[in-house]
């Protein structure tokens, strides 16, 4: 009988540690999933990009605060207006340990079919800041407001080139024609420009464009230096901090419109929900860190945070938004 029960007490030892490695090697302890390897952080765009700094720089608040003990590497798909970077993460179905940085591209570059995978295909954790955009000309460029520009665009459209990093269709063509339709300016008749290998501002500067439609962050070393100037903002007011906050918004200007460029972290299809609540913690922890606050004025960003829930229903909010204004613009599938 004694050596019965010491056989029984030998094999429930054995399982319980057997159970417990298995819990180890997939990352749950009690219950509760934790990283047991590398992280990656896909931005998909090339290095100084908007994707590329907020992925960066939220890898180096989780490490430098000890929000997430293990190492986070970023890295660069670039092509296709976000749709390399999306179809690589595609590939790692259910895997904790892939996840990508995103904005409105990832709305409106399925839309304008030119994406196979939408937000709807992956597992949306959190948004954490909202950006803006800004409308750039040369320094010496004969507009000084936003209004000025649009009156020439409605009298003659082939005379005014608009230049971005998105593709047509995404996101600094469709913020651009959001503000110009507000205006009264036949959007469908805007010459825009696409350039993602990083030669926008040169092109603007050498006299190739009239107008660059960008993100705010992306603007202030050329105001500093004195090559540009900034028509108006995307924002509902003025911004604060050192030259963000000489920026006129398009609204104080009689234009009565703004845009958000919202910046969320997505997950591969079927993520765990274990996994999920894991990071949506962690970047709520991260907006709230004083360092990511800091972060967040250097580049003049608002907070924004949405958890996972919230942040997915904006999404399909934002989808019929955009897809109304790519239908007039003829530009959806």
């Amino acid at each position: 009988m004694k050596k019965n029960l010491f056989l029984i007490a030998i094999s429930l030892t054995i399982l319980l540690i057997l159970g417990a490695c298995s819990d180890s090697s997939s990352g749950t302890t009690d219950g509760e999933w934790t990283p047991e390897k590398s992280i990656e952080i896909v931005a998909p765009s090339g290095a100084g990009g908007g994707w590329d700094t907020t992925a960066r720089m939220a890898a180096k608040v989780f490490d430098e605060e000890g929000i997430i003990d293990q190492n986070i590497g970023v890295v660069n798909k670039t092509g296709g207006g976000g749709a390399v970077g999306w179809a690589y993460i595609a590939n790692y179905d259910g895997d904790p340990y892939h996840l990508f940085v995103a904005s409105p591209p990832i709305i409106d570059v399925p839309l304008s079919g030119q994406s196979e995978y939408d937000h709807t295909d992956f597992t949306p954790i959190a948004n954490i800041i909202a950006d803006y955009g800004a409308f750039v000309v040369k320094a010496d460029a004969k507009w000084d407001t936003l209004p000025e520009l649009f009156d020439d665009l409605k009298e003659d459209p082939s005379s005014i080139t608009v230049i971005g990093s998105s593709s047509p269709g995404s996101m600094d063509h469709l913020q651009f024609v959001r503000f110009a339709k507000a205006y009264g300016v036949d959007v469908k008749d805007i010459k825009y420009v696409s350039e993602q290998d990083g030669g926008e501002l040169t092109a603007l500067l050498n006299g190739s464009v009239d107008v660059f439609s960008t993100g705010v962050a992306e603007t202030v070393e050329q105001v500093r230096a004195g090559n540009v100037k900034v028509l108006a903002v995307t924002s509902e007011e003025r911004l604060q901090g050192d030259v963000f906050s000489d920026f006129p918004t398009a609204k104080e200007q009689g234009i009565d419109e703004t845009f958000v460029n919202w910046r969320g972290f997505f997950g591969p299809p079927n993520m765990d929900e274990e996994a999920r609540k894991y990071y949506e913690n962690a970047f709520k922890e991260l907006s709230d860190n004083d360092a990511w606050k800091e972060i967040r004025a250097q580049y003049g960003w608002d907070e924004m945070f949405m958890g996972s829930e919230e942040f997915a229903k904006f999404l399909d909010e934002q989808l019929d938004v955009t897809k109304e204004l790519l239908d007039e613009l003829g530009l959806t599938e």
